[in-house]
């Protein structure tokens, strides 16, 4: 009996990021195709990193520590980042400013990667030992793909596992 191998569970339909993105654009990109992280890439899709919902998040809760240590009642949540009309010029400047970072300087740059023909239950144990979400597929430095916790319940679920 074969075990079950990366690429009979990977994602193939990549949501990819370039190093020069923008919070605001990977945040929407995030958020448009549901998914918690993608992979950060140059223009041949070799990787340069990775970019999760929690890189983000954490840039957003560093700004609102630095407007509680100002004694500010402003709330960073309650701003969306594609709102114009914001009555609140501390928190719309602040907004823009975040939403203006490039990807590559919260990116994480050391990535646990995986070939296409790795067992599941290796990689499941290298993500479980290193709390990774997801691992980037990689085959002769390119990007193929990626393996997600949500890709292994999945095929639990539909019992290719």
């Amino acid at each position: 009996m074969s075990k079950l191998k990366v690429r009979d569970l990977m994602t193939t339909q990549l949501v990819t990021l370039q190093p020069t993105d923008t919070i605001k654009k990977a945040a929407i990109k995030l958020a448009v195709d549901n998914v918690s992280g993608a992979a950060v890439v140059d223009n041949r899709n070799h990787l340069l990193g990775i970019v999760s919902e929690t890189d983000i998040l954490g840039v957003v809760l560093k700004y609102q520590l630095d407007l509680e240590d100002d004694n500010s009642d402003s709330e960073m949540l309650t701003y969306s980042l594609d709102s114009s009309s914001e009555p609140d010029a501390m928190l719309k400047k602040i907004s823009e400013e975040i939403s203006s970072i490039e990807v590559s300087r919260i990116m994480t740059r050391t990535v646990l990667t995986t070939a296409p023909d790795a067992t599941i239950i290796e990689v499941l144990r290298s993500m479980l030992e290193l709390n990774v979400g997801r691992v980037p597929v990689v085959e002769k430095g390119v990007v193929i793909g990626i393996i997600s916790r949500s890709d292994i319940i999945f095929a639990m679920y539909h019992k290719k596992v």
